[in-house]
Formats: C-alpha cells, sequence, structure tokens
C-alpha cells in the first residue's frame, strides 16, 4: 500500500506550508535522535508547531545508533557505549529514492512519525542504514555527528538534498525551507539548481536559524573535500565560487546559508548582536533578527507545581517541591550511593558538557566550595550532569575530574546519562540552576528556562537568553562577568569569586534564613518565564518574522 501523506489541517493564521531541517529532535526519552541543546529546541519546536496547528513539517535523519549512552567504567569515570535502536513506532512509508554521495547513488528511506504519537508536527527521519546499500553508504545514518570528515559531509548531503527531494516524492509543495543551523546547507545548492539556478529563487524559499558563536556550529570543510562528496550536487564548482562568493579554499557553511537565505534568526538577544558582529562585515548576508530560543511547557512543566503556582497555594507546592527532590534523590542514590537530603539547599549544573560552558568554575576556589557542601547548620547539595562529545577529550577529562575531585564529598554526585528524562528530574528536582558560560559565547541557554517552569531559581552569567529574564534577587540571581578583554585565567579567578559570592551572601542566606522570600523569586520565576519563553511565542514569532 502506498504511502498518503495526511497530516492535520493546519490553522488559517499558519497557511505558509514550512519544513524544518535539522541534524538532531529531542521528541521523547524513547527516540535517541538528539545530542544536547540543539535538539531539545527542536523538539520544542515540533511540540508547539503541533499545539499551533502549523503548516509545518519536521525532516531529520534516523540515527541507528543515536549519539551514544553515556555509561561509568569501574572507577565511575565516563564510558561511550554504542547501542543499536529500534522503534517501532516509525511508520516505514516505503518511500526509497537515491541521492548522489561522492559520486555513487545512495539509497535513502523515509520513516514517518505521526503527529499524534508524541503530539509533535508530522516528521520525517532519513536512513541509509538498509540493504540496498553497502556497508559504508549504511554507516552515513550510524551516528550523530559522526567524527569522520566525510561521514560528517554526507550525513548533511542526506539531511538537505534527502530531505528537499522526499518533499517532491509526497507531493507537499513547501514555500519555505528552514535550515535550523548549518548542517542541512546542501538543500540550499538543490534548491539552486531545482529553481534554474537562479540565487533569488532560492532566497525566496530558504530560512536560517544560526544557533551559536562556536567554531563547532559554524562548520567549515575544504572545497576538495566538499565537490568531491558532492556537497553541490550538479553545480559547476566555478559557479559555486561565483554565487557563494568564495575566495579561498574552504566554505563556511554559516556564512554560505546567510548568503542564500532571505532571512536569518539568532537565537536570543544578545545573540543577535553578537551574530551581527561576526557575520555582519561580510557582503551579501542576507538580514539577521533576533528571535529568543524557547522550550515547550505542555511537555517540560510540571503539572502539579504549576497547578498550586495557579491556585496561589504555597503549601501545595512547597509539597510538591519536596516530592520531586525526593524523586530525583533516589536517583543520586541509586548512581552514586549518595544519599541527599530534601530540606537541604541543591545546586545542579546540568548541559552538554563543553569547556566553555565551564562545569568547574564553582570548583575553582575549592576550599570555599568544600566549606559551603560540608556545612553543618546551612549546608549545600550539588549535582553535575551532561554529555560530553565522545572525541572531545578536554570536555570528558573535565567530567572526570570532577568525579575525582568531588567523590569524597557526600554532598556531591556527578550523574550520567543526560538525556530528556535526567533533564527533567533535575530541573524538578533543584532549588537552584547554575549556569557558568564564558560570556559571550552562549547563545541561548534554553535549559535555565524549562527549570523556571519548575520550580528551580536561575543563577547564571547574564549570557544569552538571561539579560531577558532575570531581575536579581525577584526571580533569579546573576554572576558579574569579568570586562570584556580580561584574559581566560583572570576571567575564571574572578568569576569563581563572584559565583561563590552571591552564594554564600544572597542564596544560602534568602533559603535558609528567608524562606518565604525564597518561595516569592521561586514563584515569581516561574510566573515570568511563561508565556515569553514558551515556545509557542518562539512558533509564532518564526511564521510571522521569518516564514511570512
Amino acid at each position: 500500500m502506498a504511502f498518503t501523506f495526511k497530516p492535520y489541517t493546519p490553522a488559517a493564521k499558519y497557511k505558509t506550508a514550512a519544513a524544518y531541517f535539522s541534524m538532531e529532535f529531542a521528541l521523547d526519552q524513547a527516540l535517541k535522535t538528539y545530542s544536547g541543546g540543539l535538539g531539545f529546541l527542536a523538539g520544542s519546536h515540533m511540540r508547539s508547531a503541533y499545539e499551533l496547528k502549523q503548516n509545518l513539517v519536521g525532516i531529520g535523519i534516523l540515527w541507528s545508533e543515536g549519539y551514544y549512552d553515556q555509561g561509568r567504567n569501574e572507577d565511575m569515570t565516563l564510558k561511550v557505549n554504542y547501542r543499536r535502536k529500534y522503534y517501532s513506532f516509525l511508520e516505514d512509508t516505503g518511500l526509497m529514492f537515491p541521492i548522489t554521495i561522492h559520486g555513487a547513488d545512495v539509497q535513502v528511506k523515509a520513516m514517518y512519525l505521526a503527529p499524534e504519537t508524541f503530539g509533535t508536527a508530522p516528521m520525517f527521519f532519513l536512513t541509509t542504514d538498509i540493504p540496498e546499500n553497502d556497508y559504508v553508504s549504511r554507516t552515513i545514518s550510524h551516528h550523530l555527528y559522526d567524527p569522520n570528515e566525510a561521514a560528517r559531509v554526507a550525513q548533511s548531503i542526506l539531511l538537505g538534498v534527502g530531505g528537499g527531494k522526499l518533499l517532491d516524492l509526497i507531493g507537499r509543495k513547501t514555500d519555505v525551507y528552514h535550515l535550523n543551523e548549518g548542517h542541512g546547507l546542501p538543500l540550499a545548492f538543490w534548491l539552486y539548481d531545482k529553481h534554474g539556478r537562479q540565487l533569488d529563487e532560492v532566497k525566496k524559499r530558504l530560512v536560517f536559524t544560526t544557533h551559536t558563536p562556536e567554531l563547532a556550529g559554524n562548520e567549515e570543510r575544504p572545497m576538495k573535500l566538499l565537490t568531491d562528496m558532492g556537497f553541490f550536487g550538479s553545480v559547476p564548482v566555478e559557479e559555486v565560487r561565483e554565487v557563494a562568493r568564495l575566495h579561498g579554499d574552504s566554505l563556511n557553511y554559516t556564512l554560505t546559508a546567510l548568503r542564500f537565505a532571505r532571512k536569518a534568526n539568532a537565537v536570543s538577544k544578545v545573540h543577535g548582536v553578537v551574530s551581527n558582529e561576526m557575520w555582519g562585515h561580510n557582503e551579501g548576508i542576507c538580514p539577521i533578527i533576533a528571535i529568543t530560543n524557547s522550550q515547550n511547557g505542555t511537555y517540560w512543566r510540571d503539572k502539579y507545581l504549576a497547578a498550586a503556582l495557579k491556585a496561589k497555594d504555597d503549601q501545595a507546592l512547597v509539597e510538591r517541591k519536596y516530592e520531586l527532590k525526593k524523586a530525583l534523590f533516589e536517583l543520586v542514590a541509586d548512581q552514586t550511593g549518595n544519599v541527599f537530603d530534601p530540606q537541604v539547599l541543591t545546586i545542579v549544573w546540568a548541559r552538554r558538557f563543553a569547556g566553555y560552558k565551564r562545569a568547574d568554575l564553582i570548583l575553582q576556589q575549592f576550599d570555599r566550595f568544600v566549606k559551603l557542601v560540608t556545612d553543618t547548620e546551612r549546608p549545600v547539595q550539588m549535582i553535575w550532569a551532561g554529555k560530553p562529545y565522545p572525541l572531545d577529550y578536554g570536555a570528558i577529562n573535565l567530567f572526570n575530574s570532577i568525579i575525582q575531585r568531588t567523590k569524597h564529598l557526600k554532598n556531591c554526585a556527578v550523574l550520567t546519562g543526560y538525556e530528556l528524562n535526567l533533564s527533567a528530574a533535575l530541573k524538578k528536582g533543584s532549588d537552584i540552576w547554575l549556569n557558568t558560560p564564558i560570556f559571550p559565547r552562549e547563545a541561548s541557554g534554553t535549559s535555565g528556562m524549562t527549570a523556571a517552569m519548575n520550580g528551580s531559581v536561575n543563577l547564571s552569567i547574564a549570557d544569552g537568553w538571561i539579560p531577558e529574564f532575570i531581575k536579581p534577587g525577584e526571580n533569579g540571581f546573576l554572576i558579574p562577568h569579568a570586562p570584556e578583554g580580561t584574559s581566560d585565567e583572570e576571567r575564571n579567578a574572578q568569576e569563581s569569586v563572584a559565583l561563590l559570592d552571591v552564594l554564600e551572601n544572597q542564596v544560602v542566606p534568602m533559603y535558609y534564613d528567608q524562606p518565604k522570600q525564597f518561595l516569592k523569586v521561586v514563584k515569581t520565576a516561574m510566573k515570568d518565564v511563561e508565556p515569553e519563553f514558551e515556545s509557542n511565542r518562539m512558533a509564532k514569532e518564526y511564521y510571522e518574522k521569518l516564514y511570512k
């Protein structure tokens, strides 16, 4: 039986047909197609598109072995495991078609995720891991962010060209193609070839979101590799150079996307300024506006906390928070053997593990930190969690060093398995959500939004979305960051002192000595975070500011 694409009927105001291309989507714990914040954001976007009944289709890749499973070695340090995944809830469309990679045909199969499965926009996941392909072609869709450079290029072709061809194959007229990061850039050249090699025709249809100032999120590859792999389809390399305004021997995905799109967005107001400073001097780029990332409340917020807030029932809110802390501490005890107390102020640092996010900033003044977590009158409990990139040995060493430095402290824990379920447990069970990036390298930082929805107060460097949200002492706490131009060593020293000053002088005294005031901060944060930082607002803005 042939596959027939019959999504829900879109709302009248969202009839513009859009397709959203992303290398990762965090939709449900059961579907391992994400690594971190980019996937969490894309997942919330797809959920809000469903709630608003937007005419949106998600295009991703079905990663046979996911990102990786985070386990432990015998000494409790990080262990990377790969395990094959199978998903009975994905529908085999029966659609199979070829794309060209490195001069050879590679067969692509499309799997369908129906909207009602997880409450998302209709979604297609592409795979090359099928018997019709040779072994090397099958591995293209094995690992999200494969470390092999040629494999990464092939993955981009799969997402961009494969996604574009699929939409034509199912007969969907698409008005707007939305690239979430530059990973799917081959789509731009596929559209260019499809529409008579007229750049203006691509610009009518293509929009782009840039998510980070970090090098890893702004890929750049040698032109020879891209040409050999078939990144540009049938467009001659001389024409690629001309239309993409290339002057060197490499191509930057972000810059090229900015030259092919009609409009682009950064993911917070701060990031909007940073992005325009980074790219604005280049000729031929499109406007970059700011649409601040957000997260889906229906998925993330604890309904009992939300109900208690709405009913203005402080006792019910406090009691529910106590229950959520107990639930989190059962996970802590199971993984580490440390038994935490729900009455004790609990701080969590949890996100993708990367050096610039500085998971260990709170440990830089180690004696002061130890004093905090061993204080018998006003103690503090501290939890870390997050997944480093499997070949980011600096981040892995940092993860392991935190385990080694804190393993003798019964009020500290480092957890593995940072995926959707653990992330939710940490947000619901923490009192303070700690965020310590190097300013201005955190483009958005959406984990703090879902923490605030669940009564966890943000303590953060004023980066990403935070300046748009925090009113110090009213709905969160700010860590003053060092002046621009300060050396790395001096900045870390200054900001680690500032972090502990805020904890010792503001957060800890308020939690223990002024519990009513602390509860007021919790409730204000819960009220202030929605609807401004809930993803229905973001999804509406994409239609209003980017798609029209």
